[in-house]
């Protein structure tokens, strides 16, 4: 009673102070997160006991193998010997129909620090509140596609992945689960394109690498992310970007080659050869290569997965953009992600590509001959809600009439194999018992989903030996990353040679890490014979969003403000001033470039390889991947699907200086 009466004084006190509405709401939400938390683990208990013993390994001829389904029996689909297409079809034939629906969704699965399977959300982990319990996708829907946007530490990623292979061979016909996983090979450690990883070599944008323009590098760059991404089970890539930047407002520039569609295609070509090999199997990562037919010439640079969407090619480039791609199903990409644009006047409707039968099945089926898996990008069709707040809207442009069953039964008519984002299970189920949708339709994506899991050889040996962690601590695969990022950075100016400084030189770092700050020999700015000043693409200026991921996405302007520039030129015309321009798209330079001595072009690369380049440890290669516009009105000017139209560029593409 002692103890109740204290912990009753004490909220008083707290109401008091901070007010009964917060407190109330705080109450309210630690009771539901624990009444949903007791929910959970009932929920859980129930789901797990549904699964069947762990496959036996049994002996045939003196060879082992793996009883998948139980049965005492070699199967086709259990037999390493047998024809893939062979292997593919007796396992169709044993799938029900709950286990085909659910094979032909991917969604994003959560994973806990301590590498266990994650079954609730955790406020250490504010997105896992966006997603599903892991037990309800596996064994209520059926799901053995996921995604991952975790980076536990790598042995954590390790358990974590045996574990969640051990629970899919638990299921009836023991399906293996395929990981995909977007970039994570990137230097920055803040939200963006790429998920920070800290235990992967560390290697420029991909626009860093269009610079470079070097397609043997990207090959080994490809080969050595195939080799991290194995260790921790990531079998399928969610890129390359083969999208051309033309328009240089859209918020993903930084993950394209930029806007050749000629060095695209050759850089695409050879990441997918270095992802993949010479032909897909048991050591190679899956390419999806995306998103087709091109999304980076978008109306106004208005990202696509908020509406309108639109792609209207007022300069009627739409081929332009097809080149990437061309090079793509030359090599044999596995995998097609279409974009969420509307390509307005290229076909008869008007609505996004996922549901696009024109682009899909047509151009991507008819015109290319790919018969790979499509797989349509993440929320097409449903609506992302986080405790009643929109965090996306579904990208239904077009079609935000239908309702979820008929988005879906357009999606799959349309000629998409595997939906993103999505686990909508028992809706398929319906689709197809209703006829909507036939099971041979299901059947033909299932043909195509299944190869692969087969050619990456998931089906006879999916685990990971923890010796392949060694691959993280590989020297070499380090010094080729720091040295891409050397090869990246582009010298815009170098008025009166002020670069490199001497390494005497006293400097003032304006805009850069502190804790870097700290390792280097820095001193006041009233001391400093040269201020070094970095500065970030403007982003989110102009922009009315409507949803949180469309706070974090959109680009907006890409000039900097009067507030930003009150701070910047002041700074920059005190003394000689070194400009690094951090170029997630092509910023407007101007005002700055103009009180700058020199100006460097930063593609995501470490602050201390861009001090050694300042200080004369090496000299800059790299060349513009797009052009730099002078002002907001040649932006406005230019036609969004057509290159190297920028009216009086400050830099052209191409352009770049050394010493």
């Amino acid at each position: 009673m002692f103890f109740n009466l204290n912990i009753m004084n004490y909220l008083k006190s707290i109401l008091k102070t901070s007010g009964y509405i917060t407190v109330g709401l705080l109450l309210l939400g630690f009771l539901s997160y624990q009444l949903f938390s007791l929910q959970s683990s009932s929920e859980v208990a129930n789901y797990i006991s549904q699964l069947g013993p762990e496959a036996p390994t049994l002996t045939v001829d003196g060879e082992s193998y793996r009883d998948l389904n139980k049965n005492g029996n070699r199967d086709v689909y259990e037999n390493i010997h047998e024809p893939i297409e062979k292997r593919v079809e007796d396992l169709i034939s044993q799938m029900n129909l709950q286990e085909k629906a659910g094979a032909l969704f991917i969604n994003i699965i959560g994973v806990n620090s301590n590498g266990s399977i994650m079954e609730k959300p955790s406020f250490s982990d504010p997105f896992s509140f966006l997603l599903k319990p892991s037990s309800e996708m596996m064994i209520d829907k059926n799901m053995n596609h996921f995604n991952t946007i975790t980076s536990h530490p790598k042995e954590m990623m390790f358990k974590w992945y045996n574990m969640i292979q051990k629970r899919a061979e638990r299921s009836r016909l023991g399906i293996p689960v395929t990981i995909a996983s977007d970039p994570r090979h990137g230097v920055p450690t803040t939200f963006g394109g790429s998920i920070y990883t800290p235990y992967f070599s560390k290697w420029p944008s991909a626009l860093g690498f269009g610079a470079i323009g070097d397609s043997l590098l990207v090959q080994k760059h490809a080969e050595i992310v195939r080799k991290e991404y194995s260790a921790i089970g990531i079998r399928v890539a969610l890129g390359p970007m083969a999208d051309v930047s033309t328009e240089p407002r859209w918020s993903r520039v930084n993950g394209t080659y930029g806007e050749n569609a000629a060095v695209n295609a050759r850089l695409t070509a050879a990441y997918i050869r270095g992802l993949q090999g010479d032909t897909i199997n048991s050591n190679s990562v899956l390419a999806m290569v995306k998103h087709f037919p091109g999304s980076g010439a978008l109306d106004d640079g208005k990202d696509s997965h908020f509406p309108p969407g639109l792609q209207s090619y007022k300069g009627n480039q739409f081929d332009y953009h097809l080149k990437p791609f061309e090079a793509a199903f030359e090599v044999g990409v596995g995998s097609v992600m279409p974009y969420y644009s509307v390509p307005k006047g290229i076909t008869t409707e008007d609505i996004s590509a996922s549901y696009n039968k024109e682009i899909i099945t047509d151009l991507l089926r008819g015109r290319y001959g790919f018969d790979g898996i499509i797989c349509s990008d993440w929320g097409v069709i449903s609506d992302i809600k986080v405790f009643g707040i929109l965090f996306k809207p579904a990208s239904a442009h077009g079609v935000e009439s239908l309702t979820t069953e008929e988005r879906l039964v357009k999606v799959i008519h349309a000629g998409v194999d595997m939906i993103g984002g999505e686990s909508l299970h028992q809706e398929l189920i319906k689709a197809i018992e209703t006829e909507l949708v036939s099971e041979e339709r299901i059947n033909q994506s299932l043909r195509r989903i299944m190869k692969e899991k087969f050619r990456l050889g998931l089906f006879d040996q999916p685990y990971l030996e923890e010796k392949n962690l060694a691959i993280f601590s590989n020297p070499e695969s380090i010094q080729l990353g720091i040295e891409a990022q050397k090869k990246s950075l582009v010298l815009l100016k170098n008025e009166d040679k002020i670069l490199p400084l001497d390494k005497k030189t006293k400097v003032y770092l304006h805009g850069f890490n502190s804790d870097l700050a700290a390792k280097i020999e820095t001193t006041s700015l009233e001391d400093a014979a040269v201020i070094i000043v970095k500065v970030q693409t403007p982003k989110g200026e102009g922009v009315q969003a409507e949803s949180i991921m469309q706070m974090l996405l959109e680009g907006g302007r890409l000039d900097y403000t009067d507030a930003q520039l009150d701070e910047l030129l002041p700074l920059l015309q005190s003394k000689p001033s070194i400009l690094v321009a951090n170029l997630q798209r092509p910023a407007i330079l101007t005002e700055i470039d103009k009180v700058s001595k020199a100006v460097i072009a930063d593609f995501d690369v470490s602050e201390k390889v861009i001090l050694d380049l300042i200080f004369g440890d090496f000299s800059p290669t790299a060349k513009l991947p797009v052009q730099l516009p002078s002002s907001m009105q040649s932006v406005e000017e230019q036609l969004e699907d057509t290159p190297f139209d920028s009216q009086n560029p400050l830099y052209e593409y191409g352009f770049g200086l050394t010493y």
